[in-house]
């Protein structure tokens, strides 16, 4: 049977399957239906249905996946506590080691892909210490958990499908397929659509293998990044002075400016100087503050918007940008403190302040607890109503005063 393309597995991602969820039980009877109830979605989706009876019949749920699901680091970590482990003393100094002894094989890629070799070596050292932690985890298992319960039942069963069709097609054997929580895989923690959409054979050995053959890993991450619009030889942003009378509900992702806009706004450099020193003024970026007002700000661009792409998080990027700056030798020291005497809200805390955003008439989206586009954006609406710096930081003073 013919597998269907990528994208048809996308939007049939989407579909209730019949209200298939709320089959649900704290044991396994209903987990066992539901990959009984799956198996012909998944086979209407070109999966053969002797794979999915041969593969899916191991496949167990797996509680701690749920867990996990609640409590990502990227956002619930404070930024200063996430960027202390992403970019630590020992992640630098391996990285530059790594950086060192593979230096021949990244200028190929660099020069093949046109992506800068220290992102790459970035990457694969936050996303595996250097191909040391790939995870554990049982890809199958760990997706069907998320395909039956949880708010990631979409993203579940479309990355199922294709940790299915990965197998079908040969592309990896099922016990290859071993890697984190959420289903991510190799040294470099390619998702199974991303690994269909963007993993190459760099080696023309047969197999786009990530786990082990290092001109693979290399190169299909260098060829999704490229093809998420990142282009080498550019920076992906850096530290930022914002003037005294900033407007800090202009510092968002949704809205991006020119550097030459931002210039005439007294953006400058954090060092003082002019943004067009470091980078062309028709350039488009957008500001950030990670810690709100009292933390520093930085200045990102369309390569920190391909790291998005990798994962959807800006404390993740941000570690990227970081990260990549020491191993190329630039890196330089924050020129504002963090706002070390603030505390990361529990998942409790940032639930109650979703729902205290809701309650006055602001909404925040879904009260998940992730503090999301959405969150900040009633936060800061919020905030510039109560004549508070509209930065759209979720902190124990505002989550205080919004239930006082």
């Amino acid at each position: 049977m013919t597998l269907r393309p990528l994208a048809f597995l996308a939007a049939a991602g989407a579909l209730s399957f019949g209200g298939l969820a709320a089959a649900q039980d704290d044991g396994e009877t209903g987990f066992a239906a539901w990959k009984d109830a799956f198996r012909a979605s998944a086979i209407e989706q070109g999966i053969p249905a002797s794979v999915y009876d041969a593969e899916m019949e191991s496949v167990t749920r797996i509680p701690r996946v749920m867990e996990l699901n609640a409590d990502q680091p990227e956002f619930t970590k404070a930024i200063w506590e996430y960027l202390e482990i992403a970019v630590s003393d020992t992640r630098v100094s391996n990285g530059l080691n790594n950086y060192n002894a593979n230096r021949e094989l990244l200028a190929e890629i660099e020069g093949a892909y046109g992506v800068d070799a220290e992102i790459i070596t970035a990457i694969w050292g936050l996303e595996s210490a250097y191909g040391q932690i790939l995870g554990n985890y049982d890809v199958l298992s760990a997706l069907a958990t998320l395909g039956y319960e949880g708010r990631r039942t979409s993203f579940g069963r479309e990355q199922l499908v294709a940790a299915l069709e990965i197998i079908a097609k040969d592309y990896a054997d099922r016990d290859q397929l071993k890697g984190s929580w959420a289903g991510a895989m190799g040294q470099t923690q390619f998702i199974p659509t991303t690994y269909l959409a963007y993993a190459v054979d760099q080696n023309a050995d047969g197999r786009r293998n990530l786990w082990a053959d290092l001109p693979d890993v290399f190169g299909s991450t260098a060829n999704y990044l490229r093809k998420s619009g990142y282009t080498a030889d550019q920076p992906w942003g850096f530290e930022v002075s914002l003037p005294d009378d900033f407007d800090y509900s202009t510092a968002d992702r949704s809205i991006r400016k020119s550097a030459a806009s931002w210039s005439q706004a007294g953006v400058t450099r954090a060092d003082g100087t002019p943004l067009g020193d470091h980078i062309d003024l028709n350039e488009e970026g957008f500001i950030f503050v990670p810690a709100g007002s009292a933390g520093p700000a930085f200045i990102a661009f369309s390569n920190f918007n391909a790291i998005l792409r990798y994962n959807n998080s800006t404390s993740y990027a941000l570690g990227i940008g970081l990260l990549s700056d020491h191993i190329a030798g630039r890196a330089t020291g924050f020129s504002k403190d963090w706002p070390r005497n603030d505390r990361p809200l529990s998942l409790s805390e940032r639930k109650s302040l979703q729902q205290a955003l809701a309650d006055a008439g602001y909404d925040p989206g879904p009260v998940d607890g992730i503090i999301g586009a959405g969150t900040r954006a009633a936060l800061r609406k919020w905030q510039a109503d109560n004549g508070m710096e509209p930065d759209g930081y979720a902190s124990d003073a505002v989550l205080e005063a919004l239930q006082g």
